[in-house]
């Protein structure tokens, strides 16, 4: 894990807050923590029925990167593995939210919203605290590094329905 891999260009990580739990021995060690993690870039977009159907191109919500994760790729699966769990080809791990140190790399409306208490605009005079019937939410990621070519990951669009009641 490490490297310049096709522009997946791996960053340090693994400094902990201050006041916040070191990672267990099998979790840490200073290769792991010099190598860190993936430099993926990934943003968040919402986009409304009104925006929709008025043409507009979706808002984007947020901009991060999983270099901010608070686990690397290695301690996940280290993690996963270490009471013999089988881990195998396409098999999924969650990363959980994955958000920055900044207010606008925010990885959840809630964070975005402040719980739901603070509105935000996402164009033309609408505002969202929470997903609403009709929002359509879209991620993208990908690497990139200087004199390699990027490679994206495609996007993933979800379209919230109402609920059958």
């Amino acid at each position: 894990m490490g490297g310049d891999a096709a522009g997946a260009r791996a960053v340090p990580n693994g400094i902990r807050p201050e006041g916040d739990p070191q990672p267990l021995p099998y979790l840490d060690s200073r290769h792991n923590r010099e190598i860190g993690a993936f430099d993926i870039k990934m943003e968040a977009f919402i986009q409304s029925t009104h925006m929709r159907e008025a043409g507009q191109p979706p808002h984007r919500l947020s901009s991060t990167s999983f270099r901010h994760s608070y686990w690397t790729i290695a301690q996940l699966i280290a993690h996963h593995t270490i009471n013999g769990c089988d881990l195998r080809a396409g098999d999924l791990l969650g990363t959980g939210t994955q958000s920055g140190p900044t207010p606008a790399e925010a990885g959840s409306l809630a964070e975005l919203s402040v719980g739901g208490t603070k509105p935000f605009a996402i164009g033309d005079g609408e505002r969202r605290a929470f997903l609403e019937d009709g929002d359509a939410v879209i991620f993208r990621a990908w690497c990139e590094s200087p004199g390699a070519v990027r490679i994206g990951f495609g996007d993933l669009q979800g379209h919230v329905l109402p609920a059958n009641v």
